[in-house]
């Protein structure tokens, strides 16, 4: 037996040519402990430990499942494009977040779109001493390659306007290579650690900028897909028309800067 530093959520563990593989729990497929589980894999995991029915839930007592929920994945650790709850269907990104309406179980979802594009926003708590740009930077730039093993090619860039820390990873289908770690897999190992629900085996993640332990108020994930999302205006809340106004907004600014700058 061995133990999977990398996924707690795991049975069956046992060494295969010096590598740690477990089972992972709810669909069984195989993981290989020495990188990241797919974000799919995890949320399987993570919705089959909850219905474990272990002791009654005090009656007040709610969970966040708005982004969790039961999902359909291939035997790669992939999120199907199609998920369905009920006769509920929808279609997703490589992120697993839904990009159409949802509607019965006669849609189509020809492909999964790729996610391209994930902006994280963090919000921290008050410090003792203002905190220095580039300690902070240079912390999750080494965090995010090394903790999470992406490729420091992908983190395009890490902005900090006190008290808000923005990161963007970025990765096309093009740029990766096969032993690449998604960046959806980052995002959600990430952000698991920042709101302390760590999917690493006993090894919480502690954010400290020159010697102060650094605590979140808020975590923000945006997702930008190379194919635009197919909502319907109706059936979009205020907050999201927002964030894909801001989306396209950015991308639009994104360009006007490339042909500004080529000038």
């Amino acid at each position: 037996a061995c133990i999977c530093e990398k996924n707690k959520r795991v049975t069956n563990c046992r060494t295969v040519n010096g590598v740690c593989w477990c089972d992972s729990v709810g669909s069984g497929v195989s993981v290989n402990c020495d990188t990241l589980t797919s974000k799919c894999l995890l949320m399987k995991a993570e919705m089959t430990s909850t219905k474990s029915g272990r002791r009654e839930k005090p009656k007040d007592a709610f969970q966040d499942t708005d982004g969790l929920y039961d999902p359909e994945c291939e035997n790669t650790g992939v999120f199907k494009a199609k998920q369905c709850n009920g006769t509920t269907c929808w279609c997703v990104n490589t992120a697993g977040v839904r990009r159409t309406d949802k509607h019965d179980a006669d849609l189509k979802c020809n492909q999964l779109v790729r996610t391209t594009w994930i902006i994280i926003e963090l919000k921290h708590a008050e410090t003792n001493a203002p905190l220095n740009t580039e300690a902070l930077q240079r912390f999750f730039k080494e965090t995010i390659t090394n903790r999470y093993m992406l490729d420091g090619r992908y983190i395009t860039t890490v902005l900090y306007e006190k008290p808000y820390i923005t990161i963007d990873l970025k990765q096309n289908s093009s740029d990766k290579s096969s032993g690449d770690v998604d960046i959806a897999d980052v995002a959600y190992y990430f952000e698991k650690d920042v709101k302390g629900d760590s999917i690493f085996h006993n090894n919480r993640l502690n954010v400290s900028i020159d010697n102060e332990e650094l605590r979140f108020e808020k975590t923000l994930v945006y997702y930008v897909d190379e194919i635009a999302p197919e909502f319907s205006m109706k059936s979009l809340t205020p907050g999201v028309i927002a964030v894909i106004v801001v989306v396209v907004v950015a991308v639009v600014a994104a360009i006007v800067v490339l042909v500004s700058s080529e000038k």
